[in-house]
């Protein structure tokens, strides 16, 4: 039985974490919610600051002052500082938004509508673009396979005449424009039905940074909620906006807690059947490690 809804409450509530450098970036997100914000309804933003020092705080508040800003004193993580938000939330339904993207026009209306509409929809995700328009294509996936996941992470899955089976983690049977059930969407934009959530229950703040929105996502489908991708709404999203530096390549700190994310996901949901197989995977996952941060290390390097 669906909950009843609290006096008053927002129609959505938007959650955005921000952490580092990502001031800018924010600024940006902020406006086009100004500009394109649910029409249909109400709508509340909260801003979690993860301790930046480029002035986020100050520039939130003195220029989106509808906006609540929770400033933290430390760098609680994707999840956590989500969470504070989440556990809370009074709104049917709860947009986990990244800072480094931006709204378009009627994509909010869109999206909320198709959660009235599809009561069987724990988690929803829209069409993302880059800045130059280009498609993310990691606005849509399914779980990895083994052969998936390698074909993925070497560059193989990604090539454009890639078979089915070894672009399976893009989820490329589904169209970058249509619609459909998929196994997981993108934590840059996660539109979540707060009834589902609590069901479900938070994210895993076992992860840092990483992996966790699949982690909810597969959650999510255990409990029988459908989880859609809906490619007749866009957002843009500066990938890697807030987690990167120079040439695309992650600080050190990013690269193991991405990697710490994919070894706890496979651990959590597919290990223990063929141990020997589980050895292979972890040993696996720790020389694409040590790979990911001697590039990013040189690349580093390489700007000074």
């Amino acid at each position: 039985m669906a909950e009843p809804e609290p006096t008053n409450a927002p129609d959505l509530e938007v959650v955005i974490v921000s952490a580092g450098a990502a001031c800018e970036l924010l600024r940006a997100c902020l406006a086009s919610l100004e500009r394109h914000p649910l029409t249909s309804g109400e709508m509340a933003v909260t801003v979690i600051d993860n301790a930046s020092r480029d002035g986020t705080v100050a520039m939130a508040r003195s220029e989106f002052p509808d906006v609540e800003m929770v400033p933290l004193d430390w760098n609680a993580g994707f999840c956590h500082a989500n969470n504070l938000v989440l556990r809370h939330a009074i709104a049917p339904y709860v947009l986990v938004l990244n800072p480094d993207t931006e709204a378009t026009a009627g994509a909010l209306d869109h999206m909320v509508e198709l959660m009235r509409s599809r009561p069987d929809i724990g988690v929803a995700g829209c069409r993302l673009v880059r800045a130059d328009g280009s498609f993310d294509h990691a606005a849509k996936r399914s779980f990895p396979t083994p052969l998936g996941a390698l074909a993925h992470f070497t560059g193989v899955g990604r090539r454009a005449r890639a078979g089915s089976r070894l672009s399976q983690y893009r989820a490329t049977d589904l169209e970058e424009n249509g619609t459909g059930a998929v196994d997981a969407v993108n934590g840059a934009f996660m539109l979540v039905r707060r009834e589902a959530m609590r069901e479900v229950g938070l994210l895993d703040e076992a992860y840092w940074l990483y992996m966790e929105d699949l982690d909810w996502c597969y959650r999510f489908r255990a409990h029988g909620w459908s989880i859609w991708y809906e490619g007749l709404a866009t957002f843009v999203h500066v990938k890697g906006g807030t987690s990167v530096v120079g040439a695309g390549h992650r600080p050190l700190r990013l690269n193991v807690a991405f990697h710490r994310g994919m070894g706890r996901f496979y651990r959590k949901f597919y290990a223990g059947r063929r141990p020997a197989f589980d050895v292979l995977v972890y040993t696996a996952i720790g020389a694409k490690l040590v790979i990911a941060a001697s590039r990013s290390a040189l690349a580093r390097r390489s700007l000074r």
